[in-house]
């Protein structure tokens, strides 16, 4: 292998140039020519030029910028005001106001999607791309989310049907309490030892549901047993008497006192009357209380259940132990 080395003093360039048997050799005038050119591209006028090329795209680019942050901005407005309206007639309709809020969330969702799949056309990103990574992203969420989609369901159920609302005592066969939360997901119970419980939506869906507290009034009923040798009649004016002289019973309903069964160890007596659904238990607590005292002073007695042993002893078995005994 030969190595000639040699010097270009142009420009103040030194080449250096390996020619070899088996390569093409690059001549002065070539290296010189290439480096000519290099420079005359980085002369301003060529820059310019490079630049005026340019610049109808830039100008595009900075235009479609412009337009996108108009009409976001515009979009917004837009979806706030018909959010507001919405809330507006939700209010003006006495929809709860967990389902107000899910369906002003949803709208707002729903119309900046639809705002993002615009602006995407507008800057050249294909729609039906976005749309088929979102299809495809739903399909993998659904699959991982079964569980958490059934209990979505039941929380849609639950707000749309109404069964309850925020502050209403329900029972159900998992629970009862007051409901504090009503989620998509969960709803939330407070019991009245003040414990919190959790129960999904999609369980409680299809569940029966009792809401205690979904009317203003409440009927309070009581039963209790007196002797067969009782005075009924007078049993029954004391029941009346125990409800007419609480406080907290509603006078403009019937107050109503009766015979309510011939059981096989008493007679079965009951009253009834009606109250205000928050004074239910402080109510019917004092009457129970006042009929007791009522029975006790007028010498009515109330039976309780009592087992009673007899045992018959032969007269042979009698002596046997006496005997041991002895």
């Amino acid at each position: 292998m030969i190595f000639n080395i040699f010097k270009l003093c142009r420009a103040g360039i030194c080449l250096t140039s390996v020619t070899d048997s088996g390569l093409p050799s690059i001549s002065e005038s070539d290296v010189a020519e290439s480096v000519a050119n290099d420079i005359q591209k980085l002369k301003p006028s060529v820059m310019m030029e490079t630049l005026k090329k340019l610049y109808p795209f830039f100008l595009a680019l900075a235009y479609d910028i412009v337009i996108v942050i108009i009409t976001l901005f515009i979009a917004s407005q837009v979806i706030r005001f018909f959010s507001k309206m919405l809330d507006k007639f939700l209010k003006r309709i006495n929809i709860d106001i967990a389902v107000r809020k899910f369906l002003l969330s949803t709208l707002k969702v729903a119309l900046y999607a639809l705002v993002i799949l615009g602006l995407a056309e507008r800057i050249g990103v294909s729609s039906a791309s976005i749309v088929a990574i979102l299809g495809s992203a739903g399909v993998a969420i659904g699959l991982a989310w079964q569980g958490s989609l059934s209990n979505f369901a039941g929380g849609m159920i639950i707000l749309f049907s109404h069964p309850f609302s925020r502050g209403d005592y329900i029972i159900t066969p998992k629970a009862e309490g007051i409901v504090d939360t009503i989620g998509i997901i969960y709803t939330v119970l407070l019991t009245p030892d003040n414990k919190r419980i959790s129960i999904p939506n999609g369980a409680l869906a299809n569940d029966v549901i009792t809401n205690v507290t979904a009317n203003d009034i409440r009927r309070i009923d009581i039963k209790v047993g007196v002797s067969y040798n009782t005075d009924i009649r007078k049993a029954k004016k004391l029941i009346k008497e125990a409800f007419d002289e609480n406080g907290l019973i509603l006078k403009n309903n019937d107050i109503v006192s009766y015979v309510d069964d011939l059981a096989s160890s008493a007679v079965m007596l009951g009253g009834m009357a009606w109250c205000k659904t928050g004074d239910y238990l402080t109510a019917k607590w004092a009457i129970v209380e006042e009929i007791k005292i009522k029975f006790d002073k007028n010498g009515i007695e109330i039976p309780y259940d009592q087992l009673e042993v007899h045992i018959n002893e032969s007269k042979g078995s009698t002596n046997q132990n006496k005997a041991e005994l002895l």
